[in-house]
Parts: structure tokens; sequence; C-alpha cells
């Protein structure tokens, strides 16, 4: 007697009901499946409330009070730190592509800017709207406050600079400070004086960094309730068709 024949046997003398390998691993397979969706969508419900916390804890740092420039700044201490600064641009800028919901194509301008205590870094002043790009008048001596930053924008898609039209396609903290010869500090204004004609700031706010956890959990529990709602019209389908009942 095979193991089949003995689970039939065993099952109508103790449950009432003879066992029928096909449907048995069906339900399984519907079970296993529902289960997977299931545990991925609870995952995406914990990296939801994870995700909250890190957005609370930057808009914390962000909207704290402006300190004066560490003499030691270090990514892993002082990103996000607002800062407040003087001194002044010294020689040229780069632009850095970029779009602005309902404005359009534009630029950030990244400034080597120079510091009262002598030393160089970097200062993304904000936006500009291409067609204003090539007239951009940049005053010497400039007031900023800001948040020191290191993003991460780079990667295997990101273009190489166009180095002749002076047009970057991201923030490489590394890179720019490189190009411009400064520290690999950048310093993200959100205000600065006096004001430059066209050139607006764009600071750091959580609002442009995603939190698509709900959507991908309400995601993974539809598709748990899809799959099970599916498997059992194909089990009572099957069922039919054979003339059985479930």
């Amino acid at each position: 007697m095979n193991i089949y024949r003995k689970a039939r046997c065993f099952s109508r003398a103790f449950f009432g009901f003879k066992f029928m390998p096909h449907k048995f691993f069906t339900w399984l397979f519907i079970s296993l499946g529902s289960i997977v969706l299931l545990l991925l969508g609870q995952w995406q419900l914990d990296r939801l409330v994870w995700k909250r916390s890190v957005l609370e804890e930057i808009e914390s740092k962000v909207s704290g009070s402006p300190q004066s420039l560490p003499s030691d700044v270090k990514e892993s201490l002082h990103k996000y730190m607002p800062i407040q600064l003087s001194g002044k641009i010294k020689g040229s800028f780069i632009k850095v592509m970029v779009s602005q919901k309902f404005i359009g194509a534009g630029y950030r301008i990244i400034v080597p800017f120079e510091l009262e205590t002598g030393s160089t870094i970097l200062v993304d002043l904000g936006f500009i709207r291409h067609e204003f790009a090539p007239n951009i008048n940049l005053d010497d001596n400039l007031s900023i406050i800001g948040n020191l930053h290191w993003p991460k924008e780079v990667d295997f898609f990101t273009p190489e600079p166009d180095r002749e039209n002076n047009i970057w396609f991201a923030r490489d903290v590394n890179e720019l400070s490189k190009e411009l010869r400064t520290e690999p500090i950048l310093l993200v204004s959100r205000s600065f004086s006096p004001s430059i004609t066209h050139l607006a700031p764009l600071p750091i706010n959580t609002e442009n960094i995603p939190n698509n956890h709900k959507q991908y959990a309400i995601t993974w529990f539809s598709l748990a309730f899809i799959w099970l709602g599916m498997g059992v019209f194909f089990i009572y389908r099957t069922s039919v068709n054979r003339g059985r009942k479930i």
C-alpha cells in the first residue's frame, strides 16, 4: 500500500472524508502564497513605522537653530545640521539640472564659497529656470542660512557631466569639490542675503523624500486576498467540473 492509499484510509477512518492529493497540494499552494503575501504586507507596515521615525528625525534636525560651521565636519555627525555663515563666492559655478513641479526645468546653482576663516566649501544657492541661467549675476558677498548635506543622487543611470556646457546631472559632493577646488562639504541654502534675481533657495525638506510603504502594504494585502479568492474559485470550478463538492 503506497503512501497516498494509507493517507486516504487514515483520513476516511478518523475524519470521515477521502484524502485527495491534488486538492491537498492545491490548498497548500494557495495557503502558502497567501501567507507570503500577507507577510510582505506586514513587512511594509513595519517599514512605514521606521520611515516615519526617520523623517521626523530629519525634520527636527533641519528645523533646528542655525549654528557655526564645526571645525571638523563629518557626514555621520553633521548631516542636516543647520548652519549660518558669511563669506564670498569665489570663482565660477556649476549648474545641476533639476525639475521643479509646476515650474519646469532649471538648474541648481552650486558655487565655491570662501568663508571668513579662509576655507572654501560648496554652497547650493537654489533653483533658477533654465532661460534665466545664462544671465545670472551672483553677488560676491553673502550671508547664508542652510543645512549640511551629502545627497546620494548618483546611480548607474546618471549621465556623465557635460563639462563643455557646464551642466551636471546630480550632486556628487566629492566630484563637485574636485571640480571647484573646495572642501567636500555642501551647504544647501534655506535663505541668503542679499537676494539674487531669479534665484530661489531649494532647501532640504522631507516632502522630497519618498515614503510609499503604506501604498506598498495595501498592494501586498490586496494581492493576498485576490490570490486566496482566485484559489478558492479555481478549486470550486475544478470540483464542479468533476461533479464533486468541495
